[in-house]
């Protein structure tokens, strides 16, 4: 039985569709626009998809700090995983939109934190999948309620504080959001325009060509030469909120770099303590 751990194909998903081991999940999100991202999954989703809230399944606002989707506890998430009807022994593939970026990799190192091995995020998204042509529904499930219990791997998440420590000790800080946003140019989300000193940019759309993920091993070039000496488990990744850095976690390990950390509140959470420095430019 195949077993898919980084990225699947639009065709390889279509054919494994009602294997009662196969748990999809439609993690589109649209910032700024609440319930846009639950209504274009009743208008159409991929066939037994579950509708995934990046506000409320995968954040935990609760909290009061963490950057704008603060990491939820391990105990939150399970449950979240138990409403979906998700075993720890299922293939999960998620999707969403098109790139990855909102927010299919969130659930991909969501769950790979958690320990579960076989997730994948599905390569192209629900564009590529619409543009074949595969089939469409608008049907919600309704999962048995499952048993899922087990506990987040806390040394691939950040906070401020231990990004701070980590940059004090050479450790590699690699910022996903956009050009412009990094060098403070421009600032759409957050109250303060720039980047944690330190950081290098290596915008997350570099890892696609044509809406799709770079071959492995292009990607494993374009990371070595950007982190040079650096190894995976030294290197932690960040963007606005915790969202799409994860797309350089998934991109790396489908390169072959694997172990790479998550700075959880990103630029957002930076931002909480006022006197933590701001730098622009290149």
């Amino acid at each position: 039985m195949s077993e898919w751990t980084t990225l699947v194909d639009a065709e390889q998903l279509h054919a494994a569709l009602g294997r009662d081991d196969v748990i999809v999940l439609d993690a589109r999100a649209s910032l700024g626009s609440a319930g846009a991202a639950e209504a274009a999954y009743r208008e159409a989703h991929v066939p037994g998809a579950r509708f995934v809230d990046l506000e409320c399944d995968l954040s935990d606002h609760a909290r009061g700090e963490g950057g704008r989707h603060p990491w939820p506890s391990s105990e939150r998430f399970c449950e979240v995983l138990q409403r979906w009807g998700v075993r720890p022994s299922d293939q999960v593939v998620a999707y969403d939109a098109g790139d990855g970026a909102l927010a299919a990799a969130r659930v991909w190192f969501m769950l790979r934190a958690l320990g579960h091995r076989r997730v994948a995020v599905l390569d192209g998204g629900m564009a590529r999948w619409a543009a074949l042509g595969l089939p469409l529904d608008q049907q919600v499930p309704r999962p048995q309620r499952s048993e899922y219990e087990a506990g987040f791997d806390d040394a691939r998440l950040l906070d401020a504080e231990a990004v701070q420590q980590h940059l004090a000790g050479g450790g590699t800080l690699v910022d996903a959001r956009a050009a412009e946003r990094f060098r403070g140019e421009v600032e759409p989300l957050d109250r303060v325009a720039g980047h944690v000193p330190g950081a290098i940019n290596r915008p997350y759309a570099r890892n696609l060509r044509d809406g799709r993920f770079k071959p492995a091993q292009e990607l494993a070039d374009e990371f070595g030469g950007a982190l040079g000496d650096a190894r995976p488990r030294d290197v932690v990744v960040m963007c606005g909120s915790g969202v799409t850095a994860c797309h350089h976690l998934l991109a790396m390990e489908h390169a072959g770099f694997q172990g790479a950390k998550l700075f959880t509140g990103s630029w957002s959470g930076w931002l909480e303590e006022p006197q933590r420095p701001v730098a622009r430019g290149d």
